[in-house]
């Protein structure tokens, strides 16, 4: 299993807002821009800034959510995106709708960052934090434009973190108390399973589909009234339902792909977007997430996420090590 890569810095981009983002983050969930839009982000401003070169190398990123909107309905229990309606056809007719979730938002990226430019001096990391935040502006946040904004609170940083652990941890409980108010991302894998151990002591067969279906649903469950009186056939027991109690702010998220088929040589596989890369088939992989606060975050590594790919199982996965770093 992929770690996550040692950073020499932070670059911050704060309070960006982002209008029409992609709201559906899969074939499955929605509500909020999947990871590996955040991920594809960096590397493509990774490629933007190229041409600068800018002495950084983006290893991770991590997100951090202060306002959402997503275009829903109002009223009602069942709500439904907001669609556009599109310009008649070359026959003028009615143009098909395709349903398109979208969403605006107030972010914050956070990037884990490497690279020579731990030898220059604060100037100069203010001029590299304003290239990089110059690039961004033009391009799309999970499918959505970035407006400008002339707050004082959206100010790009680059933040060098040094060797001195406990400095480290002074500059990162400085850094937190910036985001607020607002929620980060990370993943609770540990979540997940231990929902898969607690099913198999009834459900042997149990999934790990049905320990994600259980997390992302409001469970009720029947609860004595008074579990020390014994019922009799005059006072049966009473039972109350009460709702299941949840770790927290939890939700089903996708997590990367997995292969569906073999890995096929470049070019063999007509109308793909790349006929110099390999390709495969793939599908959507989910997890469980959680929306945490940024003053429970205890280290920068609990909030970052970084690629993992294994060829040979087939998997390619967005990876944060919150749980593993939180029970260290």
């Amino acid at each position: 299993m992929s770690a996550l890569p040692s950073s020499d810095g932070l670059l911050i981009l704060p309070r960006l807002r982002v209008q029409n983002a992609n709201a559906i983050s899969s074939p499955l969930t929605h509500g909020f821009p999947s990871m590996t839009a955040f991920l594809g982000l960096m590397w493509a401003l990774a490629r933007k800034l190229e041409a600068h070169d800018l002495p950084l190398a983006f290893d991770s990123v991590g997100v951090i959510c202060h306002d959402f909107d997503e275009q829903v309905t109002e009223g009602g229990y069942v709500k439904a995106f907001r669609l556009t309606r599109n310009p008649v056809d070359k026959d003028g007719g009615s143009a098909a709708i395709v349903e398109e979730g979208r969403m605006h938002m107030e972010i914050t990226l956070i990037f884990g960052v490497s690279g020579g430019f731990v030898e220059l001096d604060e100037a100069a990391h203010g001029e590299i934090a304003k290239t990089v935040a110059h690039e961004l502006a033009g391009m799309r946040i999970a499918g959505g434009s970035v407006l400008p904004g002339g707050d004082w609170r959206s100010r790009p940083a680059l933040v060098r973190l040094g060797d001195d652990h406990e400095d480290v941890r002074r500059r990162f409980r400085h850094l937190r108390r910036r985001w607020l108010p607002g929620f980060a991302l990370v993943c609770r894998d540990d979540l997940l399973q231990a929902r898969v151990e607690q099913l198999r002591e009834t459900a042997p067969d149990a999934s790990a589909l049905d320990a994600l279906l259980g997390l992302s649903r409001f469970n009720w469950r029947p609860v004595r009234h008074d579990p020390a009186k014994a019922a009799t056939p005059s006072a049966p027991e009473k039972l109350e339902w009460a709702p299941e109690p949840r770790p927290g702010w939890i939700v089903p998220i996708p997590v990367g792909f997995g292969a569906l088929s073999e890995l096929l040589p470049a070019g063999e596989v007509q109308n793909a977007r790349d006929h110099d890369t390999a390709f495969r088939f793939v599908e959507s992989l989910y997890s469980i997430g959680q929306w945490i606060s940024p003053h429970r975050l205890e280290n920068v590594g609990q909030l970052l996420w970084y690629a993992s790919t294994d060829p040979v199982a087939g998997l390619y996965r967005c990876r944060n090590d919150f749980a593993s770093l939180q029970s260290a």
